[in-house]
């Protein structure tokens, strides 16, 4: 049994102390991959809360049939997804251009002379299918391990390989165009 399995099984057993150490262990990897989706700090911090009292609720029902950072990442995607639709859902009330506008945040784990850049590429990934722009984030941003990511979103190596070739054909096209 590895530390983070042992972590959850108190957890579920209502252990405080077993909380906080799994939550200082994951809490930066869940902000970074809210972060990602999200593109503001505050609604990434709101969706690590959500993460962790999500995983609080469910300790119980954690098997240990995946890694447990597997499952807290499939966690922190399903909670950042539902919170980009329910945001795209009252877009509507927007006024302005159908261009994609460059958000205004910074991501924890890009270099400060990459600023720039990053706020270009994280505008573009946020207008990808939601399963490329998953695929995108989990591998090329988190750096997670390509079966992993596909063990997270449920599906084949193969798909995993075919998602990432296609959004980075889109994302190369998007910012070409963004860019002359």
């Amino acid at each position: 049994m590895d530390q983070d399995f042992n972590l959850i099984q108190l957890i579920a057993e209502g252990d405080k102390i077993a909380f906080r150490q799994f939550y200082a262990l994951f809490e930066e990897r869940v902000y970074n991959t809210a972060i990602s989706y999200v593109q503001n700090e505050a609604d990434a911090e709101e969706i690590t809360q959500d993460v962790f009292l999500k995983i609080h609720q469910n300790a119980l029902k954690f098997k240990g049939t995946s890694k447990v950072s597997t499952w807290i990442y499939r966690i922190t995607v399903n909670t950042a997804l539902n919170v980009v639709k329910k945001k795209n859902r009252f877009s509507f009330f927007k006024l302005g251009s159908a261009e994609t506008t460059i958000p205004d945040f910074d991501h924890p784990g890009i270099l400060l002379e990459k600023k720039e850049d990053a706020k270009l590429l994280f505008a573009e990934i946020k207008t990808l299918p939601a399963s490329q722009q998953t695929a995108f984030i989990l591998s090329l941003i988190e750096g997670l391990p390509r079966q992993e990511v596909a063990t997270i979103m449920d599906t084949t190596l193969k798909a995993i390989e075919s998602l990432l070739q296609r959004a980075k054909k889109n994302l190369r096209t998007k910012l070409k165009k963004r860019l002359t």
